[in-house]
């Protein structure tokens, strides 16, 4: 009898925990409460673009013009430097041992060319006592033409010792200037934000994904804003524009357009969102503000409003806002 009723029992049970857990895994999934209210725009009409800090000298990646071992790193991260100053240098003993070689080249050209001069010196003193012989009958016209001949041979030498001298001397320049080119010098004055050589590397030369190290000027920051090229017509030159620093709504700074790129490049600096195009072009604007308004660092993101004209849906599209066009 309790056999015929448990199996009855069971099915229904197991119905009732099916039931359940479809009802339970159909809820809604509750919205995470976000841990700062992300930045609105503080405009009608606007355009909206992430930015990236950078330097207002543009962040610098430096390299080497020559590759080579690093024998010494001057700098380290936020040191500030002056334009030509040295960052770093590259070992130079083979260098400094072809300029010996230079050296000694020189050296011999110079004295090859005192001996020229003493040879000539002599062949031009005895070709003009032989031309100042007036008697004829004195000396025979085959000795005569024999100091002239031997005047003009020593002549040539001479100038040949003195193109040596020049040709040395070109030489013991172009070592000099590879010597000075194995050290690595500030191109402008800044700050310096990444060193990523050390000591003992292996410096290669050029085009690198991560440079040697990266400088810029920080006296006042730039934030490149990438607009979207389906907002480029919206864009102006003269609208008001404001930037938020990304995870604080709190910290804001109004911009000062520092100058546009006017070609549209794809972009770049993507966002992540499953609906993004990777073939998207953006026209680049550079902002700029005082780095003192804000605790910011280069590199960091930023989201960017920039005001806009108003265009009503029922406006002819032929004819947009800006009927001029942006103004870049």
């Amino acid at each position: 009898m309790q056999i015929k009723y448990t199996l009855p029992l069971l099915a229904i049970a197991g119905f009732a925990f099916a039931a359940y857990t479809v009802v339970r895994s159909n809820q809604p999934t509750p919205i995470a409460i976000p841990f700062t209210e992300p930045a609105s725009a503080p405009f009608k009409a606007f355009i909206a673009g992430a930015g990236i800090i950078e330097a207002q000298s543009q962040n610098i990646a430096i390299g080497t013009p020559l590759p080579g071992i690093v024998k010494t790193v001057t700098v380290k991260v936020g040191d500030q430097v002056k334009a030509d100053t040295p960052l770093f240098y590259l070992d130079e003993r083979d260098t400094r041992a072809t300029l010996a070689i230079k050296q000694a080249d020189l050296a011999k050209a110079k004295a090859d060319v005192t001996i020229a001069k003493a040879t000539y010196s002599d062949a031009k003193s005895l070709s003009d006592l032989a031309e100042a012989v007036t008697d004829r009958r004195a000396i025979s016209a085959e000795e005569l033409l024999r100091r002239r001949n031997a005047m003009l041979i020593t002549q040539a030498r001479l100038e040949s010792a003195l193109a040596l001298v020049q040709q040395a001397q070109a030489s013991l320049a172009d070592t000099e200037t590879t010597l000075s080119r194995l050290i690595v010098r500030a191109p402008v004055a800044g700050e310096v934000l990444q060193v990523n050589i050390r000591p003992g590397e292996f410096a290669q030369a050029g085009f690198l994904s991560v440079p040697l190290l990266v400088l810029g000027n920080l006296d006042k920051l730039h934030v490149r804003v990438d607009i979207d090229e389906n907002d480029a017509w919206r864009f102006d030159k003269n609208s008001k524009a404001v930037a938020f620093l990304r995870g604080n709504r709190n910290f804001k700074v109004d911009l000062i357009l520092a100058y546009v790129e006017p070609y549209v490049v794809p972009k770049k600096s993507l966002t992540g969102d499953s609906n993004e195009r990777v073939d998207t072009r953006v026209l680049q604007a550079l902002y700029r503000f005082d780095r003192k308004q804000l605790p910011i660092y280069v590199g960091q993101q930023m989201d960017v409003f920039i005001e806009a004209q108003d265009y009503s849906p029922n406006q002819d599209s032929a004819q947009p806002p800006n009927a001029k066009g942006p103004s870049l």
